[in-house]
């Protein structure tokens, strides 16, 4: 196991794969793992760049130490397959291929993470899997609700995502967590009592047992990075201070992965800076603990 190991890591690995994976854990046939990359950045208004984020934590990747000491494993035995990126040249291109793609691979059987990219790509996979499993609840880890109507008139922004993502049928409820940031116009339609703010989570140490009160099984969990607070996270489009630290992020996330029944992933808004690689290996790692998490649980 050693020399297959040190054969891929510390970025000696394969580019642009997950992890930098070899051959054996690679192959879509016997993955059970499937990371799809969406580089679309049309709508953001404020830091660009998103496009370049699914690289950008897919290179980092290659440089993780691939043994998860929580759970005592290595995730990435179970097989994680890189889908090619979806290109578009529009935000209705990029939904409809992205639902597309999600789709083929759920009635695969996949486990599907979707990789942004702004955070609007997220109605695609969100709509995807709500038609493939049926109901289903979506938890949103962010720092903006995300519910305008439309934003600058375009229906399809980042900051409609989640107004969109309440318009799936199959959707019966979404729950916000770390939300610190929003417009009068957003506030208004608010559901106060699945919104975890960033203040009361700060303030109150049972905010996951709240959180998990309000999920219904199974769960998608939407996780754009600005969720993090500022000083670790300064590698997206908008930036937020006062937000969630990485063993807060964590915590939260490995009780879902125990509590509930997780059924697909998406990271959102990195946007890359050439001064700055922390922010990437955070991205990163924070997709592999999760696949960690909900795979291989956490050893006592």
């Amino acid at each position: 196991m050693e020399c297959i190991k040190n054969h891929f890591l510390q970025g000696h690995g394969i580019e642009g794969r997950f992890g930098g994976l070899p051959d054996e854990f690679s192959h879509l046939e016997s993955a059970q793992i499937v990371v799809l990359p969406v580089p679309f950045d049309q709508t953001t208004t404020y830091g660009q760049g998103a496009d370049k984020g699914p690289a950008a934590l897919i290179e980092a990747s290659r440089n993780l130490e691939l043994f998860d000491i929580e759970t005592q494993s290595e995730v990435f035995r179970r097989g994680i397959y890189t889908a090619p990126a979806i290109e578009a040249s529009n935000s209705e291109e990029m939904l409809a291929l992205t639902y597309e793609r999600t789709l083929h691979f759920l009635k695969m059987g996949k486990f599907v993470t979707t990789l942004g990219g702004e955070h609007a790509i997220s109605q695609a996979p969100i709509r995807a899997h709500a038609d493939h499993f049926g109901k289903i609840s979506v938890l949103q880890f962010d720092a903006h609700s995300d519910l305008a109507y439309a934003y600058e008139g375009n229906p399809l922004s980042h900051a409609s995502v989640m107004a969109r993502v309440r318009e799936i049928p199959g959707v019966e409820r979404s729950v916000a967590v770390g939300i610190r940031s929003m417009s009068s116009e957003e506030a208004a339609v608010v559901e106060k009592e699945n919104t975890l703010y960033a203040h009361e989570i700060h303030e109150d140490e049972r905010w996951i047992e709240k959180m998990l009160g309000r999920l219904s099984d199974p769960v998608y969990i939407t996780f754009d990075l600005d969720v993090f607070d500022s000083s670790l996270m300064p590698s997206t489009g908008t930036p937020e201070p006062g937000g969630l630290f990485w063993h807060q992020a964590a915590k939260a996330l490995r009780a879902v992965a125990k509590r509930k029944k997780i059924i697909g992933l998406d990271i959102v808004e990195l946007c890359p800076s050439k001064q700055l690689r922390a922010p990437d290996f955070l991205a990163a790692k924070l997709l592999y603990k999760t696949l960690s998490y909900l795979f291989d649980g956490v050893k006592k």
